[in-house]
């Protein structure tokens, strides 16, 4: 019995320290990190493509966290700067990602801030990217005989177009592409010096 009693007791001393590690700690450290002059809230269609980002499994292949230069080639890259806990003040969930199958999209709306350019892209990746190995998502798009008022043609390579059609974005790829572009953190994290005065 009195073995059982030390089991239960180191568990429970165990079970205490990892969660003051791994939980309060964390807590306490960003609890109180305000936003960045430069980060605006997401609007309400960067929301909803943040959904389709969400639904389409885009955070199994693409991170949003570049890493200090000293650590990784994420700057050599053209990634950007490395990430800070204020960059992710509106995102919840966070999508940080682990997996880095596709680049980096922390600021993938500064590198790439082409509507067409996403549009065309997430129609048929290989049209911008030969050896890119990420899906198209046609079921985003609509292949119709001619474009209608308000409708958003995709301009897409020769090579990719259907032949005599056109092809049109669905709100959701539209959607996506707004929050896409909204990944643009060039914005400075640290206050600018103070300037002395002239005496």
């Amino acid at each position: 019995m009195e073995n059982e009693v030390k089991l239960a007791a180191g568990a429970m001393v165990a079970l205490a320290v990892a969660t003051a590690a791994l939980v309060v700690m964390p807590y306490i450290q960003v609890r109180d990190v305000k936003p960045p002059a430069g980060l605006k809230p997401y609007t309400d269609q960067q929301l909803r493509g943040r959904e389709v980002y969400i639904a389409n499994g885009c955070v199994y292949c693409h991170s949003q966290q570049p890493r200090d230069r000293n650590l990784a080639p994420d700057h050599t890259r053209g990634w950007g700067r490395p990430s800070v806990p204020a960059d992710y003040v509106y995102d919840k969930p966070h999508l940080l990602g682990s997996m880095r199958t596709g680049p980096d999209l922390f600021n993938i709306g500064a590198r790439q801030p082409s509507k067409d350019w996403h549009l065309g892209h997430l129609y048929q990746p290989r049209a911008y990217a030969p050896d890119s190995i990420m899906p198209s998502y046609p079921y985003m798009f609509l292949v119709k005989d001619a474009a209608e008022e308000g409708d958003q043609v995709v301009t897409l390579p020769p090579v990719y177009a259907p032949f005599g059609k056109v092809v049109v974005a669905r709100p959701e790829a539209l959607d996506l592409v707004k929050y896409l572009q909204a990944l643009n953190h060039t914005y400075p994290i640290l206050p600018a010096p103070a300037v002395p005065a002239a005496p």
